[in-house]
Formats: structure tokens, sequence, C-alpha cells
């Protein structure tokens, strides 16, 4: 297979079984980097097959022996539907391997007897959560000092997740003498921070941010009338699958609630539910029983969506990095896909404003429109489009200098 010489004929067979006839180009560079055993940055888009990319060349390394039952590769994680989803890469390109490779999944929101009982015996690689590794740990369920390899996948949202705390008490388990891989979509302060202190003479890879095939849309829409006009939007373009975000839980709820009772089969992914809920969930979606997901930034963390066509912002993202993650799951994979975001002058977080540094973060510029019988009542005002003209508004040292003038007068 072209691009996959370097893996054992077992694993080229299962590359091509999941679907890797010829490498993404996230693949081909980190491949090789891996297999040297360098330590690797690699910043690429949401889907470019960045799992695959480190995860074959650590098996063609968990093919040799080993003699010891504690793990060889550790890969930290954000989110529980992440340490499923590439626990189950792991698995399904080791299952042609002549040799039995154990990948042990562990997350909290479920019970942790099952996890421990799983580790008896040993695993060669696990897929943790930070937090349930530490409980795990602490239970004396796994041990890491035989690591080999340590991978932090989406590095920036393990961050944001409150993991640099967590982080500094597995460090201190770790063996010094390992290879260490960041993946991640973005790479913020935070995580630049980290690497530049775990990572010795990394190998940066690092590929064009936004999806080629992606077409951004921003629609004026009034608070009110986006309901009526992401349901109007669904219909009108007939996509199969559809993903929208929302600011809070209730929100995911009350959204995919309305789409029901609209005769769209919906159903909302969030914190609350649990797990066996969110795995139901994702199961219909994959089954083609659903048309619309509706979800949490946090939920939507590492949830694989294939054929995904489009992408709503009924809720504008906090950061330019979760609108990133966000509109990066569509127009991927040699597809195109569609990504649209409602911007409400009447909202009370000043929607325009907001998307403008969104914007000017991502360095693109995308045009206004309108839909006909969703025209907004109000759009805003180029003040308030811009949060207001600098030096209008009074600073802290302004107001204690009209405060000492008001009382000496």
């Amino acid at each position: 297979m072209t691009g996959f010489q370097a893996l054992s004929a077992a694993l080229q067979h299962a590359a091509s079984q999941a679907g890797y006839d010829h490498p993404t180009p996230i693949q081909a560079l980190t491949l090789p980097a891996v297999l040297a055993g360098r330590d690797v940055l690699a910043l690429a888009e949401t889907g470019s097959g960045k799992t695959a990319a480190y995860a074959l060349p650590l098996l063609q390394r968990l093919l040799e022996p080993s003699p010891t039952p504690d793990p060889r590769v550790l890969v930290l994680v954000p989110t529980r539907e992440l340490a499923l989803q590439v626990a189950e890469t792991f698995r399904a390109l080791a299952g042609p391997l002549p040799r039995r490779i154990k990948v042990a999944a562990l997350f909290g929101g479920v019970s942790i007897n099952p996890q421990l009982m799983g580790l008896r015996g040993g695993a060669d690689a696990i897929v943790a959560t930070p937090g349930r590794l530490l409980d795990v740990i602490q239970h004396n369920g796994v041990h890491l000092q035989a690591v080999q390899t340590l991978v932090l996948d989406e590095g920036d949202r393990l961050l944001s997740a409150g993991f640099e705390e967590e982080w500094h008490a597995i460090a201190r388990m770790l063996p010094p003498q390992r290879q260490n891989l960041v993946v991640s979509a973005t790479l913020p302060t935070s995580l630049e921070q980290l690497t530049s202190a775990l990572l010795k003479d990394p190998v940066r890879l690092e590929l064009e941010a936004l999806p080629s095939l992606l077409t951004q849309r921003a629609i004026q829409v009034d608070a009110a009338q986006r309901g009526p006009l992401l349901r109007h939007l669904i219909r009108s373009a007939s996509w199969p699958r559809t993903l929208v975000f929302v600011a809070t839980r209730y929100a995911a709820d009350h959204v995919a609630d309305k789409l029901n009772q609209h005769g769209l089969a919906a159903a909302a992914l969030h914190g609350d539910q649990s797990q066996g809920a969110r795995r139901d969930v994702l199961s219909a979606l994959k089954k083609g029983q659903l048309q619309v997901l509706v979800c949490t930034d946090l939920a939507a963390r590492g949830v694989h969506i294939p054929d995904l066509a489009a992408v709503i912002n009924h809720d504008l993202p906090r950061s330019a990095a979760d609108h990133l993650h966000r509109i990066g799951r569509t127009g991927r994979m040699g597809q195109a896909g569609v990504a649209v975001s409602f911007i409400c002058a009447d909202s009370p977080t000043n929607a325009e404003s907001h998307f403008r540094l969104i914007e000017k973060r991502q360095g693109q510029r995308i045009a206004r429109e309108q839909v006909a019988g969703f025209e907004p009542q109000s759009l805003a005002s180029e003040q308030q489009a811009t949060g207001g003209i600098k030096g209008k508004r009074p600073n802290k040292k302004d107001k204690a200098r009209a405060a000492l003038k008001a009382g000496q007068s």
C-alpha cells in the first residue's frame, strides 16, 4: 500500500479495512516520525485521521513481546466519548494482527469496577481520561512505570477541561525516558507552554486549519426565530445528518424537542445524560435513525459523525478554538460541507461583535446574509458590532479622577 510500506503486512491490511487506502496528509507525515521514536507535535483539523496516524505505528511497536503486563502506551483524552472512540480505533486496527494486543479504555461516568476487572492480566495500551486514570491508580489497578509512549490527544481540550492539575500527578508516575506525542486541532498559549516543556527536539507537523471543502455562512436572524430558521434550513437543504451546537444542556434538550415536534428526528447529547443514554443516541445516529444531533461543546468532543453534511451554530461558541473544533467536523475526507452561524443582534451576548472576533482569529471574513421570511427586526450598529468606540468608555482611572474632582468641587 502506497504510503504504508513501513508497516507490517497485517497492519497494512488493517489500515485498508479501516478505509485508509492511502494515508491522509497527517498520517503520511506522522507515521515515519513516530516509528523513528521522535517526539511529535501534530496540528491538524478534526477528522483528518490523527488517531490512526499515531495508532498504526504504535501498534507496530506493540507487536514486539513485552516482559511486563504493564501498559507500554498511554493515551490521555479529555472526554469519555473520545476515550471510547480512540480505543475502538486501536482495537479495530489490532484485530488482524498475529499477536493479541489488549487495549483498555478508562473513563468516568460509569462504575469503576468493570474497568478494574478488565485490567486484570495487564494491558498493552490504555486510553484514559485523566481523572479516571488517577482513580484506577489509587485502586492499584495499573502502574505506569513501563510506559514507552505518552500521547496527549486533543491537547487543547485537555487543558481547557482542567487537565493541567491532574497532569502533574500523572507525570510524576511516568518514566522520564519515553516518547511523547501531542495531537491537537489548535495550539493555544497554555498548550504551547506545556509542549515546550514536555517535548524533546520534536517534529512539528502542521496542516491547514480548516477543511478545503468547507463553506461557511453567517445568517442574521432574531434570537426568537432561530428555531423556525433551523427547521427551514434542514428541510430545504435536505441534509441527511446535521450537527447543531448550543450553549447549555437545557438548550440541547429544548431545541431537540422542538425539532421532534415538527417532524424532524432529533436527539440531544450532553453531560447530564448517563453513559448508556449517550451510547444509545450515538448508535441511533450511526444507524440513520436520527437526522439531527443537538449538543454542547463538551459533549461533542470525540464524537465522530461520518458523512456529516452541515454544522449549525444555533448559539455561537465561546472562543475561536471552539469554533474551529465545531465547523471542522464537516467538509472533510474529500466531502463538501457547510457551517452555518446564526448572528442575533438582539442576543444579550452581542453576537455580531463576538463573531467578528472569531473571524479575526481565523483570518477570514464571512459575508452576512438574510433568509427570506426570517429577516431580523434589528441589526447591530457599527458601535455594537465593534464593541464600542475605544476611548469613549471611562476606565477605572477615569472614574477615580472623576470622583476626586467631584469631591474637590
